[in-house]
């Protein structure tokens, strides 16, 4: 528990006090969000503001990481030898940092094109395959070396499971490594594309995807507290996962460093995620759902992320096929943001149902084991 507080206090400081200095420097850089001209008016006063501020929380992730692993340097030798750096950090940063990078050149040819049209959907879609499938392909071949002191196997799992997934793995629905690595990307897409599309108004994105991240925080640490692993853990019921120490560590840093950024992001923003930020985001979530082995309890948990997502669904389906639209604008925010609603109002409200989604997913999970084990 020590490496996961220290590694949320790291994450939560870089990202609050280096924030201000990426303000500076993309201001001087005159790296402004273009703003869609069909939009809603009142977003046209935001035209401007310093935009790729993922870059710093992303940063900041990685860094505090590390730090919670020197943290673990003053733990008993047998537990720092069960989570030494893994297979498991590799493929959660590597989503979250090259999930951010093809992010990062979207946000990058806006700024020099100075319009709202960045990287083209091709392209992007392209970037979040390859990212999926790169690291969907490492989470499934490389299972676990871990042996106790008597050289005897404990743990050979991969970070990701040849089968789908709710609270645990479900055995009848075993889709084997290709069709793993498949879901995977999906998942990477949902997740990429879910935040981005609620990246909209100042602090949403940022705000969810905190209580998000800090409930795969808790959700891995009792996993961890509750390992098939673990020589010292005697009770029948037990989790199968891969490294849920590391997971927590790197959801709780990664929740520390949103919550110092969401600071400087909240309305009125001095600066946006960008889709630097949102993707990586989105990309780490993706992670997490498959690390924890929870994939289909993720619609759950990124409830928010998933409602804003079929109102854009919804919208182009109506309009293709009827003319017509349902909302006056979508994402569904804008909707609200036409309707009259203020942003601040709007950004509170999400907010809450976000954490609604969030509370039922965590009281699933709970409940699950207190049933197994009552």
């Amino acid at each position: 528990m020590r490496a996961v507080i220290v590694a949320i206090g790291v994450a939560f400081l870089i990202s609050l006090f280096c924030t201000p200095i990426a303000i500076k420097v993309f201001t001087r850089l005159k790296a402004g969000q273009p703003i869609r001209a069909e939009g809603p008016a009142m977003h046209q006063g935001k035209k401007g503001t310093p935009t790729m501020g993922g870059v710093v929380f992303i940063l900041a992730t990685v860094i505090a990481y590390v730090a919670g692993h020197l943290a673990l340097t003053t733990l008993p030798d047998a537990q720092i030898a069960q989570v030494e750096p893994t297979i498991t950090a590799l493929v959660l940063l590597g989503l979250m940092v090259f999930s951010g990078a093809v992010g990062f050149i979207d946000d990058f040819l806006k700024v020099r094109k100075r319009h709202s049209g960045g990287l083209n959907k091709r392209g992007k879609l392209a970037g979040q395959i390859l990212v999926g499938a790169i690291f969907g392909v490492v989470a499934l071949y490389f299972p676990s070396s871990m042996t106790d002191v008597r050289g005897n196997a404990t743990n050979t799992e991969t970070v990701g499971s040849t089968m789908l997934s709710f609270i645990r793995d479900i055995p009848a629905l075993e889709i084997g490594k290709i069709g793993s690595v498949i879901v995977i990307i999906l998942v990477v897409m949902a997740a990429t594309n879910g935040v981005n599309l609620t990246d909209g108004l100042d602090g949403l994105a940022t705000g969810a995807s905190v209580m998000v991240l800090a409930a795969y925080a808790l959700i891995a640490f009792w996993q961890y507290r509750h390992w098939c692993a673990d020589p010292n853990y005697t009770e029948a019921y037990c989790y199968t996962v891969r490294d849920p120490l590391e997971i927590a560590l790197i959801a709780g840093a990664a929740a520390g460093a949103c919550v110092g950024f969401l600071w400087w992001n909240t309305s009125p923003a001095r600066i946006f995620m960008g889709d630097t930020g949102a993707l990586g985001l989105g990309g780490l979530i993706a992670g997490m759902a498959m690390s924890t082995r929870t994939i289909l309890l993720l619609p759950i948990i990124g409830g928010l992320f998933v409602i804003i997502t079929m109102s854009v669904v919804i919208q182009i389906i109506s309009f293709r096929t009827t003319g017509k639209r349902v909302f006056r604008m979508s994402p569904l925010q804008h909707h609200f943001e036409l309707a009259g609603w203020s942003e601040v109002n709007i950004v509170v409200r999400f907010w809450i149902i976000a954490g609604i989604g969030v509370a039922i997913a965590l009281g699933l999970f709970y409940s699950e084991f207190l049933a197994a084990v009552s």
